[in-house]
Protein backbone atom coordinates (compact mmCIF):
# COMPACT_ATOMS: atom_id res chain seq x y z
CA UNK A 1 0.00 0.00 0.00
CA UNK A 2 1.27 3.46 -0.85
CA UNK A 3 1.79 6.22 1.72
CA UNK A 4 -0.99 8.16 -0.03
CA UNK A 5 -3.47 5.29 0.32
CA UNK A 6 -2.44 4.82 3.95
CA UNK A 7 -3.09 8.53 4.63
CA UNK A 8 -6.54 8.32 3.01
CA UNK A 9 -7.34 5.18 5.00
CA UNK A 10 -6.36 6.81 8.30
CA UNK A 11 -8.43 9.91 7.54
CA UNK A 12 -11.43 7.81 6.53
CA UNK A 13 -11.13 5.71 9.69
CA UNK A 14 -11.02 8.92 11.75
CA UNK A 15 -14.33 10.03 10.29
CA UNK A 16 -16.03 6.63 10.34
CA UNK A 17 -14.84 5.50 13.79
CA UNK A 18 -14.53 8.74 15.75
CA UNK A 19 -16.56 11.22 13.73
CA UNK A 20 -13.60 13.57 13.22
CA UNK A 21 -12.29 15.16 10.07
CA UNK A 22 -15.51 15.55 8.14
CA UNK A 23 -19.28 15.50 8.12
CA UNK A 24 -21.76 12.71 8.73
CA UNK A 25 -24.99 12.63 6.77
CA UNK A 26 -27.88 10.21 7.14
CA UNK A 27 -30.46 9.82 4.41
CA UNK A 28 -34.16 10.43 4.93
CA UNK A 29 -34.74 6.68 4.91
CA UNK A 30 -32.33 6.14 7.79
CA UNK A 31 -33.64 9.16 9.69
CA UNK A 32 -37.21 7.84 9.33
CA UNK A 33 -36.21 4.78 11.38
CA UNK A 34 -36.03 7.02 14.46
CA UNK A 35 -33.33 8.33 16.75
CA UNK A 36 -32.70 5.04 18.58
CA UNK A 37 -32.19 3.21 15.28
CA UNK A 38 -29.91 5.96 13.96
CA UNK A 39 -27.75 5.63 17.08
CA UNK A 40 -27.51 1.83 16.66
CA UNK A 41 -26.67 2.23 12.98
CA UNK A 42 -24.00 4.83 13.69
CA UNK A 43 -22.39 2.56 16.29
CA UNK A 44 -22.42 -0.35 13.83
CA UNK A 45 -20.79 1.77 11.11
CA UNK A 46 -18.16 2.92 13.60
CA UNK A 47 -17.40 -0.67 14.60
CA UNK A 48 -17.29 -2.03 11.04
CA UNK A 49 -13.91 -3.60 10.23
CA UNK A 50 -14.71 -6.25 7.63
CA UNK A 51 -12.93 -4.56 4.73
CA UNK A 52 -12.05 -6.98 1.95
CA UNK A 53 -10.80 -6.79 -1.61
CA UNK A 54 -14.43 -7.11 -2.73
CA UNK A 55 -15.77 -4.11 -0.80
CA UNK A 56 -12.52 -2.10 -0.54
CA UNK A 57 -10.54 -2.66 -3.75
CA UNK A 58 -8.47 0.53 -3.35
CA UNK A 59 -7.71 0.06 0.36
CA UNK A 60 -9.25 3.39 1.37
CA UNK A 61 -11.97 2.02 3.68
CA UNK A 62 -14.54 4.29 2.07
CA UNK A 63 -17.48 1.88 1.71
CA UNK A 64 -19.15 -0.86 3.70
CA UNK A 65 -22.37 -2.60 4.59
CA UNK A 66 -23.85 -3.47 7.98
CA UNK A 67 -27.11 -5.09 9.00
CA UNK A 68 -28.83 -3.26 11.85
CA UNK A 69 -32.45 -2.98 13.06
CA UNK A 70 -33.53 -5.39 10.33
CA UNK A 71 -32.10 -3.24 7.55
CA UNK A 72 -29.15 -3.48 5.18
CA UNK A 73 -27.23 -0.23 5.63
CA UNK A 74 -24.51 1.14 3.35
CA UNK A 75 -21.98 3.79 4.25
CA UNK A 76 -19.90 5.69 1.71
CA UNK A 77 -17.20 8.31 2.22
CA UNK A 78 -16.76 10.90 -0.52
CA UNK A 79 -14.03 13.51 -0.93
CA UNK A 80 -14.93 17.11 -1.75
CA UNK A 81 -13.05 20.36 -1.96
CA UNK A 82 -13.42 22.60 1.09
CA UNK A 83 -16.30 24.50 -0.56
CA UNK A 84 -18.20 21.21 -1.09
CA UNK A 85 -18.58 22.06 -4.78
CA UNK A 86 -16.10 19.77 -6.54
CA UNK A 87 -14.15 16.61 -5.91
CA UNK A 88 -11.11 17.08 -3.70
CA UNK A 89 -7.90 17.69 -5.61
CA UNK A 90 -6.09 15.40 -3.13
CA UNK A 91 -8.06 13.19 -0.71
CA UNK A 92 -4.84 12.44 1.20
CA UNK A 93 -4.53 16.10 2.21
CA UNK A 94 -6.99 17.12 4.95
CA UNK A 95 -6.26 20.78 4.24
CA UNK A 96 -7.76 20.37 0.76
CA UNK A 97 -10.47 17.85 1.52
CA UNK A 98 -13.86 17.83 3.21
CA UNK A 99 -14.86 14.23 3.87
CA UNK A 100 -18.54 13.34 3.93
CA UNK A 101 -19.75 9.97 5.14
CA UNK A 102 -23.27 9.17 4.00
CA UNK A 103 -25.20 6.48 5.85
CA UNK A 104 -28.10 5.10 3.82
CA UNK A 105 -30.50 2.24 3.47
CA UNK A 106 -29.19 -0.17 0.83
CA UNK A 107 -32.48 0.38 -1.01
CA UNK A 108 -31.62 4.10 -1.32
CA UNK A 109 -28.30 3.45 -3.11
Amino acid sequence: MSDRTDAIRRLNDGLRVRGVGGRTMVTTGVAALGQAAVEKITRAVSAFDEFTEANDPYGERDFGQVHVVGEAIFFKIDYYDKALCLHSPDPADPNLTERVITIMLAAEY
